[in-house]
């Protein structure tokens, strides 16, 4: 008698596993399945978002972020906005200064005064667009200058 519960029970084990494992569908929520080609169309689809999404990055070589260079005669005023950069390759030129302060010299570590020299090859960052920038002492001084800027 035992030995024919133990098999009754055996049998409805295996039953009821044996309909698990029948009735269950491959590919649902819980049990998916992916393909190669539906993984290489997922994948392409990935490639192509990626790419759509790098093309519309401005580049970053853009014109108004090179630097420019500008020849600049003895008398002339160099006024930069915030943020302009001004590196003086040649010639000679005096700092403009505001109230507020000068012209950083980021090359030294130094504040450039009012009528301070521009040491040439120094990059030199105005602070703020409040008139600060390069008074030029002698013709054909040449300066590159990266950012917004108005020659008086």
């Amino acid at each position: 008698m035992k030995f024919k519960k133990t098999i009754v029970t055996l049998g409805v084990a295996v039953l009821l596993l044996g309909s698990t494992v029948a009735f269950s569908e491959p590919g649902s929520e819980t049990d998916p399945v992916v393909s190669l080609s539906y993984l290489n169309v997922k994948l392409e689809e990935i490639r192509d978002y990626i790419d759509e999404k790098i093309s519309d990055v401005p580049d970053q070589n853009a014109p108004g972020d090179s630097l420019v260079v500008v020849e600049l005669q003895n008398g002339q005023i160099l006024e930069g906005e915030a943020g302009t950069e001004i590196i003086k390759r040649s010639g000679e030129a005096v700092a403009i200064a505001s109230s507020l302060g000068g012209l950083s010299d980021v090359t030294s570590g130094l504040d450039i005064a009012d009528g301070g020299n521009v040491p040439s090859n120094h990059l030199l960052i105005v602070p703020r667009g409040d008139g600060r920038g390069i008074f030029v002492t002698k013709d054909k001084t040449f300066v590159m200058v990266r950012g917004e800027y108005n020659i008086k």
